[in-house]
């Protein structure tokens, strides 16, 4: 895709690098998940860094960053690039009177908000820091950069910032970015290569019901026991289901006909013919429910899924079960009282209506090149 829009490519890793960060367990557990995590992005910031070096021009190329592209950040500060930061995902929007709900920490929402934002500004201080800062800090020392004192305070670009989540569906208050801009989702499979249904899920489609549909992410590897269960599930509430499983080994052999095992599928194309979603709570994944206009199940595993499983019980589209809660009775029960509530079903399409009446990537590109005015008429 990078080819055929005539955009450099660098590849941050190989595809073992990405395979062996996938599998450690410590990834996928709430408060480590996210020490692991930086300890893996701490060792892209040079080469980040350095292909930014090599390839952009100060007054020139304007630079879409990551929220972990931190390499950027730093080339911002050092080469004096023009930098614009994409948070993803409302965790990220640091909101004084409505704090995130942290991974490993679901505090109820009757406890008052300023507690709830003291305790995310410890796990700055004793989670993310010690994972993050020493590396980062160690290369900023060796180009003469005065050391980070607070990684969420500093990824954000002061130029611009880009939260990719519409309104209606988090907005963060107040604002503590104040040149931020907000749009709406950006649907990769709207835009580049949208592979069809295969020939085998789509005749699985025609032949019944809409299924129940069930996905623990494309990285997760250690997802046996949420198959095992999905696939009870479907047996006990007497539907049809389909199991996305790109990763070998996570999916029960034996299933039986009214269950499909597929390695990949395109959400766009499959989900609206689907009758509920089961997943991890992937900003992603929750972005393609919500236009599909179906239920969603939140099984949550850590950094912001428990905080997505909130948006999702805010508009009415979902509901959330903890790993340990996630068995085949509790599960069904939810599944069930979520197709059934007509009040789920009006919030659904509602979201659905949003989402289609939204064009998030185009509102994204107008965004940035609004910003490119600015600063072009100002150097």
């Amino acid at each position: 895709m990078a080819d055929r829009a005539s955009l450099p490519f660098f590849a941050l890793g190989s595809e073992e690098d990405y395979r062996l960060a996938a599998v450690e367990t410590e990834l996928w557990r709430p408060w480590r998940g996210v020490q692991a995590l930086f300890r893996h992005v701490s060792g892209l910031t040079e080469p980040t860094y350095a292909w930014l070096a090599g390839i952009a021009r100060p007054g020139e190329s304007i630079v879409l960053a990551s929220t972990l592209a931190l390499g950027a950040r730093v080339a911002q500060e050092k080469l004096g690039l023009d930098v614009v930061t994409v948070h993803l995902m409302p965790l990220l929007a640091g909101s004084r009177t409505d704090p995130p709900v942290l991974p490993g920490l679901p505090l109820p929402e009757r406890v008052p908000a300023r507690l709830r934002h003291w305790i995310g500004r410890g796990a700055d201080r004793l989670v993310i820091g010690p994972a993050a800062l020493p590396a980062l800090n160690g290369f900023r020392a060796r180009l003469d950069l005065p050391p980070v004192r607070r990684l969420r305070r500093w990824w954000s670009s002061p130029q611009h910032v880009l939260f990719t989540f519409p309104r209606w569906y988090a907005a963060p208050r107040p604002h503590r970015i104040p040149h931020a801009v907000q749009v709406g989702f950006p649907l990769a499979d709207r835009f580049g290569d949208v592979a069809e249904p295969s020939a085998t899920e789509t005749r699985f489609l025609d032949e019944g019901p809409p299924p129940l549909a069930f996905t623990y992410g494309s990285a997760m590897s250690r997802s046996q026991a949420f198959f095992r269960t999905a696939l009870r599930v479907c047996t006990g509430l007497g539907r049809r289901g389909i199991l996305l499983a790109p990763q070998g080994g996570q999916v029960p052999t034996d299933l039986p006909a009214s269950v499909l095992h597929v390695p990949y599928a395109p959400f766009s194309r499959v989900l609206p013919r689907c009758a509920a979603l089961v997943h991890h709570g992937g900003i992603g994944t929750v972005a393609q429910a919500l236009a599909a206009g179906i239920p969603q199940l939140v099984v949550p595993v850590a950094f912001d899924h428990f905080d997505e499983a909130r948006w999702l019980r805010r508009l009415g589209v979902g509901a959330a079960l903890s790993r340990r809660h996630f068995t085949p009775a509790r599960a069904a029960s939810t599944l069930r009282r979520l197709l059934i509530d007509p009040r789920v079903a009006q919030a659904c399409s509602a979201a659905k209506a949003r989402m289609a009446r939204e064009d998030g990537v185009a509102e994204a590109c107008d965004a940035v090149e609004a910003f490119i005015r600015t600063v072009r008429k100002d150097g």
